[in-house]
């Protein structure tokens, strides 16, 4: 069965690769200190269901103590090397299975191989620090070879590490109306694509969470850069399928020996066994 992508919104996504399910960053909060939930409904509960869960940093959009307590008991969760002296709320998910990694860590979860890399960000759980805890990416390797990036801005020797991917889910936006360092918008997205230069990629970490009562302030910082992506990334990796997704929708990339051509619907709503979901 091929890989298959759900984005649950925000950095929040299931990918299913030989009957292994992986949860990246779980995020099921309608609010979240300043920030509410603007799009999409609260994932289903299905949503919480994996095998393994990817945490990519401390930051509490992405490491949401009660979102992983809604693991179910003995499931895998990898976190940032130093994270359960960070974040003690941690030490109380006496269910979950909680792993520290760092990058260069391997990790086999069933028919799976998860490989750990470097992400440039930030990745203190503020705003109590000092204690500093590396961000992550990683890749997930069985019949695809599939990267989540985390947040990440751009940096030398990223395709090296990183290595050959079939997909690639990157953020695109955040959840204010400035991006700060240490992330992608957009066009530093598509900078990556033509970089990493996968079969296919998902745009994630956009239009989903905004502080309350700023609406009005920069709004196409929220709607915008999924779209823009996909017109970028037709400028600057014409030969990546951009598979743009609704909240709670799946996709299932044409991976196993394909890579898109110019005249096969590059850069856009790509139509590989597409599955509805919450929107």
């Amino acid at each position: 069965m091929p890989v298959e992508i759900t984005w649950w919104g925000h950095a929040t996504c299931t990918v299913q690769d030989s009957g292994v399910r992986v949860l990246t960053d779980p995020l099921f909060a309608r609010r979240l200190a300043h920030l509410r939930r603007r799009r999409g409904a609260l994932p289903e509960a299905r949503a919480a269901v994996a095998d393994v869960t990817l945490v990519s940093h401390l930051h509490a959009d992405h490491l949401h103590v009660p979102s992983l307590a809604r693991l179910a008991p003995d499931t895998r969760v990898l976190v940032p090397r130093g994270a359960l002296r960070a974040v003690p709320g941690l030490r109380r998910l006496g269910r979950t299975r909680l792993t520290e990694v760092a990058p260069g860590d391997r990790v086999r979860i069933g028919d799976l191989v998860v490989r750990v890399v470097t992400a440039h960000h930030d990745g203190r759980r503020l705003p109590v620090g000092p204690q500093r805890s590396p961000a992550l990416g990683y890749v997930v390797e069985g019949e695809s070879r599939t990267y989540f990036a985390g947040d990440t801005a751009l940096f030398d020797g990223m395709a090296e590490e990183v290595g050959p991917v079939d997909v690639a889910l990157l953020p695109v936006g955040g959840w204010g109306p400035y991006l700060g360092e240490g992330h992608l918008d957009a066009g530093r997205a598509a900078d990556a694509l033509a970089l990493l230069r996968p079969r296919s990629a998902v745009p994630v970490h956009y239009g989903t969470y905004w502080p309350i009562g700023m609406d009005a302030v920069r709004p196409h910082e929220f709607h915008t850069p999924g779209t823009e992506f996909v017109r970028l990334a037709a400028e600057r990796a014409p030969g990546v399928t951009v598979h743009l997704l609704d909240h709670g929708e799946s996709v299932r990339p044409q991976v196993a020996g394909y890579r898109s051509s110019p005249g096969d619907a590059p850069a856009g709503r790509g139509d590989d066994d597409r599955e509805g979901g919450t929107r």
